[in-house]
């Protein structure tokens, strides 16, 4: 079977696109890429070359960039080049020459994916770029996912080479006649990588000269049981987890009887982002710390009487907001809130439409959150109530305090707890003359 053809049947394996998508092909003009630009115009498709000029190794990269472009030209693809100031970008974020690399090229190739009509973009790793990424990942803490090494297709941005090894790509270039260039950096053991490469490995190949195609093996059968891993937690997160209006809620009993470790509980709580560590603390103080909160990039963790309860983080907004007598309306976070006058005096339900009397009223009036020292008059009693209590009483968790809106007149006094209850200072009596109705949707 040819390259090409062991390509193609590849592609169409993993499922990895469709013959008639248009195809960004990343092409550096190393043995890699440039096979694979050759590869795509021997089987048909429609693609497109990317060139990143990073302007690190001053001509050398111009002629990585020349010959990139006459190649392009041959194979009738139509080029695109991006010169980086890679240096100042790294300096400018404060990371790695390596990494301000990969963060300007994923992004311009994105663009560039979007801009041309390209379904996917190509990246010319082989299975030996498989065998090094995994051993990289074992200096850091990546758990058994970072042992299922590089997958053929993450998103838009697919691997077609990964079938290939490496011994295999130097003869098709040779067979097929394809021009490339070395980039010197790379047999420069100063990068992890690289050393991986040009050290480790050897060291590895002294004692199983077939160590690459058994690393292979070995990637395959991690994957293997990483999936295996991943359905039966999948199974679990079912079982356990309920949502109601964007929110998860974790009976703990339930949780404690599935959980032997933090091991399940992370793999469990993955797509919320929380970091191993932070789940460990959770585990920690789970049956201690009621009303405590943790927090991921994405998402934050209240351990509440008998639940854990995960909602997604809030865009901030106006932690309190002026509602003046001249505006009908008020939006709010998600809410809207809207007054008008009644001819008829009618009765208070305390739920999401009140009537008050608006004589008592002194505007601007205030909507904001539940704050420390907040009381009010229960509509019905006499005496004072804090808020707080107030919601200890409804069992209100510390997630839905922060959403719950308080109407809070000129002097200072609460006269609505939006959806709960009216304040019985405001309420319609037999000696009100002007009724107001307030409403929250």
């Amino acid at each position: 079977m040819t390259v090409v053809d062991c390509l193609r049947e590849f592609i169409a394996e993993k499922q990895l696109l469709s013959p008639q998508d248009r195809v960004l092909l990343a092409v550096s003009g190393g043995k890699d890429s440039m096979l694979m630009a050759y590869v795509f115009k021997a089987m048909g498709y429609d693609a497109i070359v990317a060139h990143c000029n990073f302007q690190l190794r001053g001509k050398e990269s111009d002629l990585d960039e020349e010959l990139v472009r006459e190649f392009a030209e041959t194979l009738q693809f139509p080029i695109f080049v991006n010169h980086f100031d890679t240096e100042a970008h790294a300096s400018v974020h404060k990371i790695s020459i390596q990494m301000a690399a990969r963060e300007l090229r994923y992004t311009w190739f994105e663009a560039l994916r979007q801009q041309e009509g390209c379904a996917v973009i190509a990246i010319g790793q082989h299975a030996n770029d498989q065998v090094e990424t995994v051993l990289l990942n074992l200096t850091r803490t990546t758990g058994i996912q970072g042992l299922t090494g590089i997958k053929p297709k993450q998103g838009q941005v697919i691997r077609p080479l990964l079938e290939l090894s490496a011994e295999q790509v130097r003869k098709a270039v040779e067979e097929y006649n394809i021009p490339f260039r070395d980039d010197q950096s790379n047999f420069s053991t100063k990068y992890a990588r690289n050393k991986i490469r040009l050290e480790i490995i050897p060291k590895f190949e002294e004692i199983q000269p077939h160590f690459a195609e058994i690393m292979l093996q070995n990637i395959a059968h991690f994957e293997e049981s990483y999936g295996f891993i991943q359905d039966h937690v999948s199974r679990l997160r079912d079982q356990l987890f309920t949502e109601q209006d964007g929110w998860i809620f974790l009976e703990k009993d339930q949780l404690k009887a599935h959980i032997p470790s933090a091991y399940l509980f992370f793999e469990l709580l993955k797509p919320f982002g929380f970091l191993k560590s932070t789940l460990e603390d959770v585990l920690q103080v789970l049956d201690r710390e009621m009303g405590q909160r943790f927090e991921s990039p994405s998402h934050e963790l209240l351990l509440d009487r008998n639940q854990l309860l995960i909602r997604r983080k809030k865009e901030a907004g106006a932690a309190q907001m002026t509602w003046h007598l001249s505006e009908d309306t008020l939006a709010w976070h998600d809410r809207v809130f809207s007054m008008r006058p009644e001819e008829v005096i009618g009765y208070s339900l305390g739920m999401d439409n009140v009537q008050v009397d608006a004589a008592l009223l002194q505007f601007p009036l205030t909507i904001r959150t539940w704050q420390q020292g907040d009381y009010f008059v229960p509509l019905g009693m006499s005496g004072r109530k804090k808020v707080s209590d107030f919601f200890i009483g409804l069992k209100i968790n510390r997630f839905e305090k922060e959403e719950i809106p308080l109407l809070i007149n000129g002097n200072g006094e609460v006269i609505w707890i939006v959806g709960k209850r009216l304040d019985n200072r405001y309420r319609v009596t037999e000696n009100t003359k002007k009724v107001l109705t307030l409403v929250c949707k």
